[in-house]
């Protein structure tokens, strides 16, 4: 994903894809390291990539067990849809595409679920984000790794909106 340097104000800065603070589990006050190797997130130095993989596993599992197939397939089909309209797609996403429209429930559990390096490569980028509440997700963070706010599947925050219903800050 490329992020364009623009002006912001009397300075220069870049605007990170909402897509992007959702799969890092960032928001407004969060921070982002800059270095030789890019931006990031700040991480935590006790979580390992293994912790991460655990945690998205736990996330799918909690997933599987309140939602039916039918509601995981609407919403994850509907977050690809915003998703590739925002121009914020990536060829994971063709893959899940594929999953969520064959009827195969099988398929979808396999991605969801599996732990072979397919299914883990897969929930890198997970389309059924926003399905748990938000203290359900942070629950399942502190369960498993010991750190509530973390690259999680924490489903966004409502934008705010001001008198006229418009969403965002208006300046």
């Amino acid at each position: 994903m490329r992020l364009v340097i623009r002006r912001i104000g009397n300075s220069l800065g870049v605007i990170v894809p909402k897509t992007l603070l959702e799969t890092w589990g960032l928001g407004e006050g969060d921070q982002l390291e800059a270095g030789d190797a890019g931006i990031a997130p700040t991480r935590h130095a006790a979580i390992t990539k293994a912790d991460l993989d655990e945690l998205r596993l736990v996330h799918s599992h909690e997933v599987v067990r309140r939602f039916s197939t039918r509601e995981i397939r609407a919403k994850s089909l509907a977050n690809l849809h915003r998703w590739k309209s925002i121009d914020s797609w990536g060829s994971v996403y063709d893959e899940w595409l594929a999953i969520l429209k064959d009827p195969d429930d099988g398929r979808l559990y396999a991605a969801m679920l599996g732990r072979d390096e397919n299914a883990i490569r897969l929930r890198l980028s997970l389309p059924y984000v926003g399905l748990l509440p938000r203290e359900v997700v942070r629950a399942l963070n502190e369960k498993v790794v010991g750190v509530s706010r973390i690259a999680s599947l924490e489903a966004p925050k409502a934008p705010e909106r001001d008198d006229q219903g418009h969403g965002g800050r208006r300046g």
